[in-house]
């Protein structure tokens, strides 16, 4: 661990579970009171804890966490990115690629950085009217710049979930004026030089063709718009990741039983408006939260959620549930992430949502849509 050459690194893919109190780290150089230190930062569900480790200690703790912990991880440094898999038998092999970060100040209370920097121009920013042409973030904008990189820091923590040895293939459900569909492709075509297409799926006809115009005019000939509904998509067999970003109330539900049944490695959803449960909830011990149309609507979302994240538990992935832009700006904040892999023994995760599915006296789409895949239907 070179101080001149690290940025930043992301382990995963634990070797064990038992035991185990969070399912990855990152580990980034930090300068505390003038003095090199390595901070590594341990994810637990939505709980993250910091240790701040002397550089003459980082070593030992960094071969720890590859000889007992985890079996994969993507290295940034100044000279290449690395991706880093290590077998149960201890077989290294390492993916070697040009890299795409610069060193940044390490001082320990520095100024928040971007995966996309404002000052020097990014053509697909310009294009949308985020950035000018000379690289500045108009002030107008400035809340959906930091929207679009709180996104993709989002998508970068799951790069390790994602197939490396492949093109991607991933669909954009609802994609709307494409903002983030545009910075997905471009950090991933451009940034990371993966291979890949995109598919961005939406109702209005207008917004597509202007969507698909601005794709030709920016040369990104791997990205595609198209009119339609989610329900009714059946181009692709098999897809990577599924974004799907203010689909509103059960078009939601459809755009995740689409990634479960492709068997999606990544799953990033932020949902919108959410009616299903709010005509459905009936609890009388709830009767004092439930009386009040203003609560029972933003518990009701609440829960909804709640219940999405279970079943994706219970259908073979990893959820959490994120926020996404600071609340100040929209109360639709909540982002759902979910990635491939056993969240736990599910005859519990079973117990646990039909408790509280029945409390509440819910019949949610998702446990229909998907009844085939969850052990009562199996």
């Amino acid at each position: 661990m070179e101080d001149t050459s690290l940025i930043t690194a992301t382990l995963s893919q634990l070797r064990k579970r038992e035991g185990m109190t969070f399912t990855k780290v990152t580990v980034k150089p930090v300068e505390l009171k003038g003095q090199l230190h390595y901070q590594f930062t341990y994810f637990s569900g939505q709980k993250v804890t910091h240790q701040n480790v002397p550089e003459n200690e980082a070593e030992r703790v960094w071969i720890d966490m590859f000889e007992n912990v985890f079996r994969q991880a993507v290295i940034h440094t100044l000279e290449a990115d690395y991706q880093v898999l290590i077998s149960k038998k201890y077989k290294v092999s390492i993916l070697t690629k040009s890299p795409t970060k610069t060193k940044s100040d390490l001082s320990h209370n520095r100024k928040k950085t971007y995966i996309l920097e404002e000052g020097e121009p990014i053509a697909f920013l310009v294009e949308l009217g985020i950035m000018s042409e000379e690289g500045k973030v108009f002030a107008r904008k400035y809340d959906k710049f930091k929207q679009i990189n709180r996104f993709l820091e989002m998508v970068e923590d799951v790069l390790p979930h994602l197939p490396a040895d492949r093109p991607l293939t991933i669909v954009d459900f609802g994609c709307g004026k494409s903002y983030l569909t545009f910075a997905l492709y471009h950090y991933l075509a451009v940034k990371q030089r993966r291979q890949l297409q995109v598919v961005g799926l939406d109702l209005k006809a207008d917004v597509i063709e202007h969507c698909s115009i601005l794709a030709q005019k920016m040369h990104y000939d791997h990205l595609r718009f198209l009119v339609g509904d989610i329900a009714d998509y059946n181009e692709l067999d098999q897809v990577d990741m599924v974004v799907t970003l203010h689909a509103c109330d059960t078009a939601t539900d459809a755009a995740l039983e689409k990634a479960v049944r492709w068997g999606a490695s990544v799953i990033l959803s932020v949902p919108c408006c959410q009616h299903e449960l709010f005509s459905q909830v009936d609890s009388p011990v709830m009767e004092p939260l439930l009386s009040h149309g203003i609560l029972k609507e933003r518990f009701s979302a609440l829960a909804t959620d709640g219940i999405r994240a279970k079943l994706l538990d219970l259908m073979g992935y990893r959820t959490q549930l994120l926020e996404f832009i600071d609340m100040e700006h929209t109360p639709k904040n909540i982002l759902i992430r979910a990635v491939k892999g056993s969240a736990g023994d599910r005859a519990k995760l079973w117990s646990e949502y039909t408790a509280f599915r029945d409390f509440l006296n819910a019949s949610p789409y998702l446990e229909k849509a998907c009844k085939d895949l969850l052990p009562e239907g199996s």
